[in-house]
């Protein structure tokens, strides 16, 4: 049964993918919203809808590390893997809003998050409505200014494969919204069975909670974000590619832990302290290691995609290693802050100094 749960959700993952691009291309020139913001609200938020759901069930149901798991897992897999691997299918063109201003925010709600966590490691009801008020202010910002910027948006040429689907004479907004509404029920709906059947692979093989939420729960809820990103690099509408997991890992944040710290009540989110110690600090790095990424000429290249997988994998082998206190545990991670550390600090040095010198040039 877990092999047909698993299938079925691949499925209706990749139908509800092509479904909500295009449903999203097309109803970005119809709102006057560009693609950008577009991927960073209704995409972006669409395609968090199963973090939210698993995060609230979670906390319901008593399993706090599965709640905030899932949060911070999701981030470090979006920023790594999915980026990733759809740079690696095509090199992905960064908009110079997200280098200015989106990724700075993102970076500003993962540090957030630490110093809320920092005192009692408790998301309380208060700090959860916070979490709440702002996502609301962000997003009626980028409504805003995207609006007003109508005028310069619609000058821009729509990428190739895109423009005759995001015209406005391409269909009446009742039908974008229907695609949408559509291709996010596929996405929800599939994401649920997979990581129904991965949570009984891994609880089959006694992984903890907290781990399971780190990867297998992480992972598979942020599968909607995989299908659709790579979906829409395919099509050639790169704004939503990267719009899409810049404006997930602001709402996982903001929304889903802020909808997640109300459902649990005064009790609040309880959180491990492993994930303070380690896992919340590699969820700023990896946001704070686009901005050097994004600044070579405002390009996501395929080697710098192939760096974010391996990342990943460095940082999956180092859960599973923890997990089970495995004798090489330490020299693992002696050799990734003595090796892989440093490696990285000199490749974003020389990567910022290459592209500073390029636009002086």
């Amino acid at each position: 049964m877990d092999i047909i749960f698993f299938l079925g959700g691949l499925v209706l993952l990749v139908v509800g993918a092509e479904l909500l691009v295009k449903g999203a291309s097309r109803l970005a020139l119809a709102l006057g919203l560009s693609p950008l913001v577009v991927g960073l609200t209704v995409v972006a938020f669409g395609t968090s809808a199963p973090e939210v759901a698993v995060s609230v069930g979670a906390v319901w149901g008593g399993q706090n590390d599965i709640a905030i798991g899932n949060v911070v897992g999701s981030n470090i897999f979006n920023v790594l893997f999915i980026l990733g691997v759809s740079a690696l299918v095509t090199p992905l063109a960064v908009n110079r809003q997200v280098i200015r201003q989106e990724v700075p925010i993102m970076i500003a709600v993962s540090a957030l998050l630490l110093v809320m966590l920092h005192g009692d490691r408790v998301i309380g009801t208060a700090e959860a409505a916070l979490l709440l008020v702002l996502l609301v202010g962000y997003t009626a910002f980028l409504v805003i200014q995207s609006r007003r910027a109508n005028g310069r948006a619609q000058d821009e040429v729509m990428p190739d494969g895109v423009a005759a689907d995001a015209s406005p004479g391409a269909g009446s907004r009742l039908a974008q919204v229907v695609l949408i509404v559509g291709g996010l029920a596929c996405l929800v709906v599939g994401s649920r069975l997979l990581v129904t059947a991965a949570v009984s692979f891994a609880k089959a093989l006694g992984v903890s909670d907290l781990v399971v939420g780190l990867t297998i729960v992480a992972a598979g809820t942020s599968l909607p974000e995989v299908a659709t990103s790579i979906t829409a690099a395919v099509r050639g509408n790169r704004d939503i590619a990267v719009g899409n997991v810049v404006g997930s890992n602001v709402f996982n944040i903001l929304g889903c832990l802020g909808l997640s710290g109300l459902a649990a009540g005064g009790a609040g989110i309880a959180v491990a302290p492993s994930i303070l110690a380690f896992d919340a600090w590699v969820m700023l790095v990896t946001a704070i290691a686009c901005l050097p990424i994004f600044l070579t000429g405002r390009e996501i290249a395929r080697w710098e995609g192939a760096v974010f997988v391996a990342y990943y994998v460095f940082y999956i082998g180092y859960l599973i290693l923890a997990a089970e206190q495995h004798d090489a545990l330490d020299t693992y991670t002696r050799a990734m802050t003595v090796f892989v550390v440093p490696l990285t600090l000199l490749t974003a040095a020389v990567i910022y100094a290459g592209s500073r010198k390029l636009r002086r040039g």
